[in-house]
């Protein structure tokens, strides 16, 4: 047994750990945290990160608050033009 997929996993963590320290605030921190999980979660559905966080940017101006689990990972389908 070897742990290669965790520490491949925390790798991208350990990384940008340094940059971190100076995200501004405790909020950037945060943001940087949603940020992280977002793309966890996209990689953990077999989804693209990128194609996903861009389909979301251009949709969430105009999407209702009360409906943005919408726009989890699972509930968009990146493979029409159009998304939700």
């Amino acid at each position: 047994m070897d742990n290669k997929a965790a520490a491949r996993a925390l790798r991208t963590i350990a990384l940008g750990r340094k940059s971190n320290l100076f995200t501004g605030s405790g909020a950037g921190g945060e943001r940087a945290a949603v940020i992280y999980s977002l793309i966890g979660t996209a990689k953990l559905n077999d989804i693209n990160p990128q194609a996903y966080l861009a389909r979301v940017l251009e949709r969430i101006a105009d999407h209702p608050i009360s409906k943005i689990d919408e726009l989890l990972p699972w509930n968009l389908d990146l493979s029409k033009g159009e998304g939700i």
